[in-house]
Order: structure tokens, then sequence, then C-alpha cells
């Protein structure tokens, strides 16, 4: 058996022996800086304690009183002051708001359906007026101490790419419509290639078209359908393409420019009755002479274009033509618009292509209203579908590669999107 022996110490060791222990805690324990970096006293509960809140002195701003607002719509034959005087306001008060620059401009020329906001205050003075000039932008006029203030409030809108594409059945027009385009967008689509394509002749069921266009959106809602940014037609096997460049012209994937000297008909969508055939029977005579130009039949009084820049060597009536004006363009060409209602120009007038040179009608040796077309090249008549026109200038050298690269991406994504619809269908 093994015993183990136990040295105690003494109680005057034992003392000796605490205090050097409790000396060695004391110097191993943090300072009371380093504590109070470590631990954050809680604050106390349920007990108010001051705050030391530095202020800056600033001048107190008056609050804005609260205002009654009503809404007025103008009605069919209003004028701006049958609608105030409706909103029991003085010809004074409308005086003073029509001297405000945009006021003065903008609010003679509301429309019906349109709204005016009126805010007064408790003593029923008027103190603000709201317009929504359109969905976008709305006409502020505020009196303020200084008078009155007015400013125009423009909404932010988002723009996001939309798509459309059909085949043509019976007509562009419809078919367009169906695809989803709006009437604007589907005269700017004309537009757009209406130098290669006479969309009252050349349209056949089976041509295509496929569009890239911007829609407008405003607090994350639809507002508008936007311009085009690209598109494709194919007519007749034929297909261009066309996409807009920032100087808001279009130009071909190539960098060609889309416009023309020449636009391929003066006059937009209408049936044609005849085209051009120099072995036709004439309607009147029943005699077979050269038919040297197109009809356009429209309704009487539709507007007639310029094919092109040019004067006007002729604006004059006889009995065969009617009202009839030519046009000189340059030194090669000469365009004729014969059987016109009225004339719109005078001889030697400077015109503009698509500016309206008369109306449509049925003067002159004919048996029904239409326009007559020519075309002529060196005193030579051609066809204004098939001639070869010359072209406007191409994109600028410096901007070429930039709007190829753009082109090829816009392109791109239009025959994505293309691809994707024939997949749906």
């Amino acid at each position: 058996m093994i015993s183990v022996l136990r040295v105690l110490p003494t109680p005057h060791k034992i003392g000796l022996f605490a205090l050097s222990l409790l000396t060695l805690l004391l110097l191993s324990l943090p300072s009371a800086s380093d504590l109070a970096a470590e631990f954050i006293e809680p604050l106390p509960v349920n007990q108010r304690l001051p705050l030391a809140l530095e202020v800056q002195s600033a001048q107190a701003q008056p609050l804005q009183p609260r205002l009654n607002w009503q809404s007025f719509t103008v009605q069919s034959g209003d004028s701006l002051a049958l609608l105030f005087d409706r909103a029991g306001l003085s010809p004074q008060q409308l005086y003073r708001i029509t001297q405000l620059p945009i006021a003065g401009k903008r609010l003679p020329r509301v429309m019906p359906g349109q709204v005016i906001e009126l805010g007064r205050d408790s003593q029923g003075e008027l103190k603000h007026l709201r317009y929504a000039m359109d969905n976008k932008q709305t006409l502020q006029v505020e009196q303020q101490q200084q008078g009155l203030a007015e400013w125009v409030e423009t909404k932010e809108v988002e723009l996001r790419t939309a798509y459309a594409s059909a085949t043509i059945e019976s007509n562009f027009w419809n078919a367009a419509v169906s695809a989803g385009m709006s009437p604007n967008q589907i005269m700017s689509l004309a537009g757009i290639f209406g130098w290669d394509i006479d969309f009252a002749l050349d349209i056949r069921a089976g041509d295509r078209f496929s569009v890239l266009y911007e829609q407008e959106f405003i607090d994350g809602h639809f507002a508008a359908d936007g311009k085009i940014v690209a598109a494709e037609f194919t007519n007749q096997g034929d297909t261009f393409r066309a996409v807009r460049h920032t100087d808001g012209n279009f130009y071909s994937d190539k960098g060609k420019a889309m416009r023309k000297a020449f636009l391929r008909a003066p006059v937009q969508f209408n049936y044609v009755s005849s085209n051009f055939n120099p072995r036709r029977l004439h309607p009147v005579t029943k005699r077979v002479r050269p038919h040297n130009g197109t009809d356009y039949v429209a309704p009487v009084g539709t507007p007639i274009m310029a094919a092109g820049d040019g004067k006007v060597i002729q604006s004059a009536y006889n009995n065969l033509n009617g009202n009839y004006v030519f046009i000189q363009h340059g030194g090669k060409y000469v365009t004729k618009y014969l059987h016109l209602k009225k004339r719109k120009v005078k001889q030697g007038q400077r015109v503009k292509q698509g500016q309206t040179i008369g109306l449509l009608g049925s003067t002159g040796r004919v048996t029904g209203a239409h326009l007559h077309y020519e075309f002529l090249v060196n005193g030579v008549h051609r066809n204004p579908r098939k001639v070869k026109l010359p072209e406007a200038a191409d994109i600028a050298r410096k901007d070429r590669a930039a709007f190829l690269a753009y082109a090829k991406e816009q392109l791109h994504t239009l025959e994505h999107r293309q691809q994707i619809m024939v997949a749906m269908q």
C-alpha cells in the first residue's frame, strides 16, 4: 500500500501565497479603457434619457394649404373662355394665365376630350392649374407669392422593342392591321419602302413584311407606339431591308439611302384601274392608242403628291387633260398629272417631293374619277414602276462602319424574331 504525504503550508505562508496570486490576476486583467472599447453598457429600461442633437438653424417653410381639385373636360365647340366660365373663373384670371409664355401658347389649343384640372383653396381662389398636353407632358400653373409661375412636368419614357409581321393575302393595309400595327406605323412603313415599291400597284398576295419598332412605356404602363427601328419587305420575290440611322433617315443593310429622287407613286394605297400599256384600248374612243402612264382610281379630292423635287412648267386646263400639272425635275425627267379636280400649284413654282400639287378629279376626257400619271426620261415615256430611279446620297463615310455594325445587329434581331414566330405557328 502506497501512501501519499501532503505537505500543507502554514497560515502565514497561505496569506503570502493568496496575495501573490491576486496580484498576478489583477495584472493580467485589461485596463479600463480596453474594457470600455469591448463592452458597451446597455441603456436602462423604462427611463427617459436626454439625447444631444445638433440641429442646423434653418428658416421654417410654411405648409402649403390643401387644395380642392376639380376636373373640367373640354366639350365639342368649347373655347378656353367657355370652359373657364363653366368653371366659375373670371375673364381676368383667364387673361393672366394666357399671358404666360407656355400657357398662352398651349391652352388655347385644347381639344375636345382633354381635361383641365383646377385646384382652389378654402376661399375658392384658384391656386393651381394642371393640363396634360399629352401622356408625357403636363403643364403646371401655380399661384406663388411673387405671382403666377408655370413649368412643364415631363414623365420619364421607357422604350421597349416590339415586333410585327404578316403575309399579305388581300391587301397591305389589312395585313398590317391584323399584325397589330397602328395607322401611323402602316403609313410610315409604306413611306420607308415607297421609293422601291408602288404600294398601289405592286403589292401581291404572298408578299410579306416584318418590323421592329419602339413602344413607349410610362410608369410601367404602355403609352404609345414609337418609331420603326428596322424593317424588311419582300415584294414579288425581291426583298428590301431598311434600318433607321441616328439622323432619322433609313438606309439599306449596305448603307444605301432608301430615299430616292422620285416616289414610285404619287398616290397612297389606292386601286389602279390600268397599268402601263402601250397597246391599251382607249375607254372613250375605243381605239388602240398608247397609254403611256398609269391610272390611279381613288375618291374625288384625294391629294396628289409631287413625285420629286422640281419646277412646275405647266399648270393649266384643256378639254383632253382637264386640269393638269407638268413638273420638270432637273434636265432629264418630267412628270405629268392629269384630270385633276383642282390645281394647287402655279407655273414657275418650285415644289418638294411629297408636296400636294392638286386633288384627284374627273376633268377632261375621262369615264370616271382618276389620276393619269406619266413619267418621261429625256422626253420618252417610261413605266414609273419599273424605271431605275436616281438615288439620294448614301450614309456619310464617317458614320458608315458604326451604322453597318448597328444595322447588322438590328437585322439579326429581326431575323431571330421571325424564326420564333415561325416556330410558334
